[in-house]
């Protein structure tokens, strides 16, 4: 099979296409064909160096942490899928392949509404906004989040939840994505390149009281200014630190807020914590997108030969949603 193989870490330059040897499926795993993958920040970081695949080490270095496509071959045990049935889900690694061996339990069946060559957007930026505001932050119907990078694949994700949970959202984002965060849903829309505050914008919307959760992917000096936007009681659920994984806080503004601050990652989470959130997943949040009321925003769309070029467009932070791979029509 064709996959994106790293013989070693750098520039987008060093995603090249190899062959390299169909995998063959555990007892409880099945082969996916996979249809389509998409980029995340962590395929950045692995292609640098700096994130490497939990687990020992494997024959081959592929990035990639969720696709979609269709079942092409089934281990001895496995009992949820046939040959030819539509999934997508999470893994590790290894997406950016024409095939991949996936644990059953990680799948869930691609709703007839959602094409394959999309569905690959959906998995860990969905699961990713969805256990952190949700799972995490305790997020429901009537209450408020703020969530960092609106534009960006995690971003989108959160605001489509919050609009189908009856949930309000402000969203920092820059100049130019401003109008597609809004017309994506997103209830207050803070332009930081323009000099807008959103702790001054949280306060104006919610008349003082805060906002219940804070989903943040940036870190850095924006750690102390969410616990100022915060309610009492709320929760920070930090997923990423694209600003700095070091941040001077102030305790004693997180004190009497009596605040919740969680780091979270979903990579390297045991398989059955994964099997867990995939499966609460499937029966709370999929019937959406079989609905049609929740759908990836796409940005744009690459074949795997040109992962390279992909990667080029995610550094230069131009894009909205998801970057796709796209593998087979």
């Amino acid at each position: 099979m064709r996959a994106v193989v790293l013989s070693e870490h750098g520039d987008p330059e060093v995603l090249t296409v190899t062959e390299i040897e169909d995998p063959e499926p555990g007892p409880e795993e099945v082969v996916v064909a996979v249809a389509s993958t998409a980029l995340n920040r962590a395929d950045v970081l692995q292609r640098m160096g700096f994130y490497p695949e939990p687990g020992p080490p494997k024959a081959h270095e592929i990035p990639g942490m969720e696709l979609a496509g269709r079942v092409v071959a089934r281990g001895a045990r496995v009992t949820a899928w046939a040959e030819g049935d539509a999934v997508m889900g999470i893994v590790t690694g290894g997406a950016y392949a024409e095939k991949v061996a996936v644990h059953e339990r990680q799948l869930l069946a691609v709703p007839p509404a959602l094409p394959l060559t999309d569905a690959g957007a959906v998995p860990e930026v969905y699961l990713t906004a969805w256990d952190a505001l949700v799972v995490q932050g305790g997020l429901t119907a009537g209450r408020w989040a703020l969530v960092h990078a609106g534009a960006s694949g995690v971003g989108t994700a959160a605001i489509g939840l919050c609009r189908e949970l009856g949930a309000s959202v402000v969203v920092t984002t820059s100049t130019s994505k401003v109008d597609a965060c809004r017309e994506l849903g997103a209830d207050v829309v803070v332009d930081y390149r323009a000099g807008e505050d959103f702790v001054e914008a949280v306060a104006d919307a919610t008349g003082g009281r805060g906002v219940d959760v804070v989903l943040d992917v940036i870190g850095g000096d924006y750690v102390d200014r969410n616990v100022a936007a915060l309610r009492t009681g709320g929760t920070i659920v930090q997923v990423g630190v694209m600003g700095g994984g070091r941040a001077e806080v102030n305790v004693g503004a997180l004190l009497p807020k009596r605040a919740t601050l969680i780091g979270t990652v979903l990579r390297p989470r045991h398989l059955e914590e994964k099997i867990a959130l995939t499966q609460r997943f499937g029966h709370e949040v999929l019937p959406w997108f079989a609905s049609g009321a929740l759908r990836p925003v796409i940005d744009s769309r690459f074949p795997l030969d040109q992962a390279a070029e992909a990667h080029r467009r995610m550094e230069s932070n131009a894009n909205i949603g998801k970057i796709v791979l796209e593998l087979s029509p």
